[in-house]
């Protein structure tokens, strides 16, 4: 199974058996939604009771490295480690100054993302990245909120740039996407699918540098709009 008997530490006994766990789920490479051995499993392994078991796997999921599903067993969790809001950003009150906060962040992260991915984009990759943009473009024809479908688009850009720690920024371009198409109501549609298969385009032909372009491209385009929409409602009050 992996686990390692538990020794003396000076440690609680249900923080050590935590680390134990997440080092079984490092060391065995299970993915999201894969399923822990069961607590007497793990108990009999650790060589500790079914309470410490429990305490440790309480641990796991504050953490959102694990999640119960009742009558199923403990797995996994979907994006393991991420909370759904890391930096506490639903804490800041101008949400006008934090969508523009966001776009300049986003400007310094995803030009040189989506040149990554244009430089190890496997074709796979860009079949998914294509199909992610039409199903934006789908969405925006049809007149329906097309906000997880933009982080989407995104998020396939970032997993084809190979780097394992660009997706774990993902949960802050999520919450820039999102508050973005709130403070614009979505007025940025036909730029939006014009920038978005400009970097599609890019990324296709492997062309790193056009690829950084057509994407500061569209973070500018949202953002001077942000701008223009936040000039608009200051002057309505």
């Amino acid at each position: 199974m992996g686990l390692s008997s538990i020794h003396d530490n000076n440690k609680p006994l249900p923080e050590l058996v935590a680390e134990q766990i997440e080092a079984l789920i490092t060391d065995e490479e299970l993915a999201s939604g894969d399923k822990l051995p069961n607590e007497f499993q793990m108990a009999e392994e650790l060589n500790v009771g079914r309470g410490t078991i429990r305490e440790a796997v309480k641990i796991l999921v504050s953490k959102n490295v694990l999640e119960i599903q009742r009558g199923r067993g403990t797995f996994v969790c979907e994006k393991t480690g991420m909370m759904d809001d890391p930096l506490g950003l639903k804490f800041i009150k101008d949400k006008n100054k934090l969508a523009l906060d966001l776009c300049e962040v986003r400007m310094i992260l995803e030009p040189d993302i989506a040149a990554l991915a244009a430089k190890r984009a496997s074709a796979r990759d860009v079949q998914k990245i294509e199909k992610a943009a039409k199903e934006v473009e789908d969405m925006i024809a049809q007149g329906e909120p097309y906000a997880k479908a933009d982080v989407y688009f995104h998020e396939r850009i970032a997993k084809a740039s190979k780097n394992q720690v660009v997706p774990k920024v993902i949960p802050v371009i999520q919450t820039a996407i999102e508050m973005f198409i709130d403070v614009t109501s979505a007025r940025l549609t036909g730029q939006t699918i014009r920038t978005h298969r400009a970097v599609v385009e890019a990324i296709r032909e492997h062309d790193e540098e056009k690829a950084r372009e057509a994407m500061f491209g569209h973070l500018r385009y949202n953002k001077e709009h942000i701008e223009m929409t936040i000039a608009e409602l200051e002057k309505e009050k």
